[in-house]
């Protein structure tokens, strides 16, 4: 790529970082639970059915795990603030390396020949 290009790629991946809205990193996932109630269907000897599903939202930030249970009306709002953060990193992943592909050209533009 042409130096022209790799600054146009750039200003192509800001414009897309900047339009994402809401993110969020972690990993939505399904929880089925057994109460203590002895009596309950979650006890059935011949065919036990767990509560749930418990939708919890697990995530690492700034080297604190941190695991919260979300609502059923909220999984799909925060399965696009999920999507989105992994789009954002995929861009901004993108953007180093045209960066450092832009940097290494107009290196190579400035070395004296020899």
């Amino acid at each position: 790529m042409t130096t022209d290009q790799l600054q146009q790629r750039i200003r192509t991946l800001q414009t897309e970082l900047a339009a994402l809205g809401p993110i969020h990193p972690g990993s939505l996932s399904q929880q089925y639970n057994v109460c203590g109630n002895p009596a309950c269907r979650c006890k059935d000897p011949k065919r036990p059915r767990k509560h749930g599903p418990y939708y919890q939202l697990s995530y690492t930030w700034r080297g604190k795990s941190t695991t919260r249970f979300v609502r059923p009306p909220d999984v799909a709002a925060m399965g696009a603030k999920l999507a989105a953060y992994k789009r954002f990193r995929q861009l901004t992943a993108a953007w180093v390396d045209a960066a450092i592909a832009l940097q290494d050209l107009q290196r190579q533009a400035a070395r004296p020949e020899a």
